[in-house]
């Protein structure tokens, strides 16, 4: 019996060996091609004029390569957002392990979303730019939401208010989500002034990283 098993596990660790090894490199580059386009063709000029023909051409792709993966430039381009804000999620996850204290949280998280929106500077102007393109914004309502969500589900803090959840996601997405859109469209405006404001506004029981487990 336990050379079966000791068989069995042999041939799970060399089944998912080869599975790692049938991961053609092409997949990766296809990926990071179509990346690269969508990010550079979202600097010039709003997602929603983008087709997906000339996404392709620009990656170096067919149309049915690309539709084998997303739906439409929108869908891809949401993606790369949201890996990129995830990465600075990642970084405040570290941090709350670090002791810091509730408010320095919330300002580093809210300055690395600025660092985010910093990066991507020309894609979120030209979509926020533009009346007929709400696709980027409401993605950020989005991500903020989900994020809000996962905080209240999953926050030991007993200040949390007694209304219902959704609501109150939806609240605090569209506040972040619009203090964004205020710097982006006054170039009077700075990160720092964009954070002040973010922490100025968040509710008191409002502490990034302040999860189970953490200080």
């Amino acid at each position: 019996m336990l050379l079966e098993l000791g068989h069995s596990a042999r041939r799970t660790r060399q089944e998912g060996s080869t599975l790692n090894d049938r991961i053609d490199p092409r997949i990766t580059r296809t990926t990071q091609a179509l990346e690269r386009a969508i990010v550079e063709l979202a600097s010039e000029r709003p997602v929603s004029q983008i087709t997906v023909a000339e996404l392709a051409d620009r990656a170096g792709i067919t149309r049915a390569t690309f539709y084998n993966r997303y739906s439409t430039p929108l869908d891809l381009l949401v993606s790369v957002l949201y890996a990129d804000l995830d990465r600075g999620h990642r970084l405040e996850a570290e941090r709350a392990q670090e002791g810091r204290s509730a408010v320095e949280l919330l300002r580093l998280t809210t300055a690395e979303v600025g660092d985010h929106v910093e990066r991507f500077g020309p894609v979120y102007r030209r979509s926020l730019g533009d009346p007929s393109d709400s696709g980027v914004y409401e993605a950020l309502v989005r991500h903020f939401r989900n994020y809000a969500l996962t905080f209240m589900t999953h926050s030991n803090l007993p200040e949390l208010p007694d209304a219902s959840r959704n609501v109150i996601a939806q609240f605090m997405a569209h506040g972040f989500a619009g203090v964004i859109k205020a710097w982006l469209n006054d170039t009077s405006f700075t990160k720092d002034d964009m954070v002040d404001a973010a922490v100025a506004c968040a509710p008191a029981w409002w502490a990034p990283g302040y999860l189970p487990g953490t200080p």
